[in-house]
């Protein structure tokens, strides 16, 4: 049985709509990492790629533009997280803190699923996360994280 927990790279972030719209919220060369640790912690970090510097040195003073659109490019969060053992479908994040403020204390359901690709010499795993669909004047919305680890074997 394959397992969640470990270090995954993000391949992708893609918004679907009911419509059959596809948007990619931080860009086609977003990045970011999530960790699943074997004590039940975990933390996910997802930026957009090529980001503007600041030009400061400190992280919360400068130009209040500029930092509202760094910001704006960037999110994570941390807690801990579960499978849920109904049907090994989704995992249930509890958030502790995140960038996005209303996220903090709450807790998220990511539906998932998990394939492995194994050539012999070694193998991929691809864990793709979803969020349940919501509604956004009227059209139903899921964001959709494909995320990859490779090990050698």
């Amino acid at each position: 049985m394959l397992r969640i927990q470990g270090q995954w790279q993000l391949l992708r972030w893609v918004r679907l709509t009911d419509t059959g719209e596809v948007t990619w919220p931080f860009g086609q060369s977003a990045t970011g990492m999530l960790i699943y640790a074997d004590d039940g912690r975990m933390m996910v970090q997802m930026m957009a790629g090529n980001r503007p510097n600041l030009n400061t040195d400190n992280p919360l003073t400068g130009d209040t533009d500029a930092r509202a659109a760094a910001y704006s490019s960037y999110l994570a969060y941390f807690g801990t997280f579960r499978i849920d053992r109904s049907d090994d479908r989704a995992v249930i994040h509890q958030i502790e803190g995140s960038s996005f403020p209303d996220w903090s204390g709450t807790v998220q359901e990511r539906p998932f699923t998990l394939e492995r690709e194994d050539d012999g010499e070694k193998f991929t795993d691809i864990l793709t996360l979803s969020t349940p669909p919501v509604r956004i004047d009227g059209i139903a919305v899921v964001n959709e994280m494909a995320w990859i680890r490779n090990s050698r074997r």
